[in-house]
């Protein structure tokens, strides 16, 4: 079972990953990048608390495939900061842009929280 030090330490990741990818696709502002920083911390660390107190010890059970070993606790973490990210930025700094910008800085985030969990820890 993944422990709290893990949880957290992925969440820090997460949010340091979403950060400089929001960076690199030229977010805004800096409450563009919080907001998806903050997204890409929550998500993961809400999905692996559910997980940790219903022992969801199965979802931690890698796919077959070497170059992207997804796992659904991978996928849990990637959805979660997906909603948070949307929440975040449809209601806040970006609530008065079309759609598809806080769509794909909410993708971003999540992207990145996906890919901290498949391949950083």
């Amino acid at each position: 079972m993944i422990g709290w030090a893990q949880i957290g330490y992925g969440a820090v990741l997460s949010a340091v990953f979403a950060a400089g990818l929001i960076v690199v696709a030229r977010g805004r502002t800096r409450a563009v990048v919080m907001t998806g920083a903050l997204a890409a911390a929550v998500g993961p660390l809400a999905w692996n608390a559910v997980l940790r107190a219903a022992h969801g010890d199965q979802f931690f059970t890698d796919a077959p495939v070497i170059v992207f070993p997804v796992s659904w606790q991978d996928t849990g973490s990637g959805v979660f900061t997906l909603a948070a990210a949307a929440l975040g930025y449809g209601l806040g700094p970006l609530a008065a842009q079309p759609t598809r910008t806080s769509i794909r800085y909410a993708l971003l985030a999540a992207g990145a929280a996906l890919l901290v969990d498949v391949y950083l820890y």
